[in-house]
């Protein structure tokens, strides 16, 4: 099953200047300010990437981040330029913002566990008193986080100490505000219709080299985001029942029932080859849900052949 998933990459590219590898994606800067993204089978759990791949995963998050960005390019501009291939995205290369603007709808795992330990204040913004567990927020708020460097947690950080800081400028920050917020309602429509609700999720962005402000990375993926089933979710929140969600928190609780949280001294759990089948099945009904469209598998025989060729033939033209 190994062989079937793309773990790494070691591509050269036509006018490859530099190659950044992240968790979860490798991106390739080109001539020209052009990236070219690949998302990778790997999966990451508390900061941790786990020894085997997931197939299919790649393609699932990559399908889902493209076509949200073009369901919501008429009210923020991106980075995307073309899909050449099932993994891959190219796109204008930016220079990314230091921090992640995360906003909840609801009281939901970090905000939720903040909430239980007695904080009212997330990232300078106010939860109000007497809310349970998943509750939706009168607003929506918005609880940043700075990009850690490799292998460190992400931080939460409020507006004003963002500012203070000088990590973005106020004229920025409002507008990362601002496409944060619409983002958010364009993608809680969009869930809607498809039976969800997004409970929470991320955004990055970034600045092109004529200075505009553009969505980068992934957006209401199961990786970035949250999502509930709206099914039944009144009921159980009446009933004090957890709710039934859409994102790999699965895998999460896997690991937790199997002893790992990412803490020092602790090995992650063996994951057998049916484990990561249920996995990578759970992650095609996640793309199905979330896409209202049939997940079409790619080839898995020669992955990397078949991306250096992609990517080659649209450099090409």
């Amino acid at each position: 099953m190994g062989q079937n998933t793309l773990m790494d990459t070691d591509f050269n590219f036509p006018g490859q200047k530099s190659v950044y590898k992240g968790k979860v994606r490798e991106v390739y800067t080109l001539e020209n300010d052009i990236l070219v993204m690949i998302a990778t089978d790997r999966l990451s759990a508390f900061d941790v990437v786990m020894p085997k791949g997931i197939p299919y995963k790649g393609q699932i998050l990559n399908q889902i981040a493209t076509q949200m960005m073009k369901a919501t390019e008429d009210i923020v501009p991106n980075w995307l330029l073309a899909n050449p291939d099932p993994n891959v995205a190219v796109g204008k290369a930016c220079a990314p913002f230091k921090v992640e603007m995360v906003i909840r709808g609801y009281l939901s795992g970090h905000a939720a566990r903040e909430y239980k330990a007695g904080k009212r204040m997330l990232c300078g913004e106010p939860m109000p008193d007497g809310m349970k567990e998943n509750d939706k927020f009168p607003e929506p708020i918005i609880t940043p986080a700075t990009k850690a460097e490799k292998g460190d947690h992400d931080e939460d950080i409020s507006r004003e100490e963002i500012l203070n800081r000088g990590i973005v400028s106020k004229a920025d920050y409002e507008v990362l505000e601002k496409y944060t917020k619409a983002l958010f309602k364009r993608g809680t429509e969009l869930a809607g219709k498809r039976g969800l609700i997004l409970v929470d999720t991320k955004y990055e962005f970034g600045k092109t080299k004529d200075g505009e402000i553009v969505l980068i990375d992934e957006i209401h993926t199961p990786d970035s985001s949250r999502y509930f089933y709206a099914d039944g979710y009144e009921e159980r929140q009446a009933k004090g029942e957890p709710q039934k969600q859409l994102s790999k928190e699965f895998v999460r609780q896997w690991l937790i029932s199997n002893g790992f949280q990412g803490l020092e001294g602790q090995t992650v759990p063996e994951m057998s080859d049916t484990y990561i089948e249920s996995v990578s099945d759970r992650y095609i009904e996640l793309f199905e849900s979330i896409t209202g469209e049939n997940f079409v598998k790619a080839d898995l025989d020669n992955i990397h052949s078949r991306i250096q060729s992609s990517v080659e033939e649209y450099l090409k033209k």
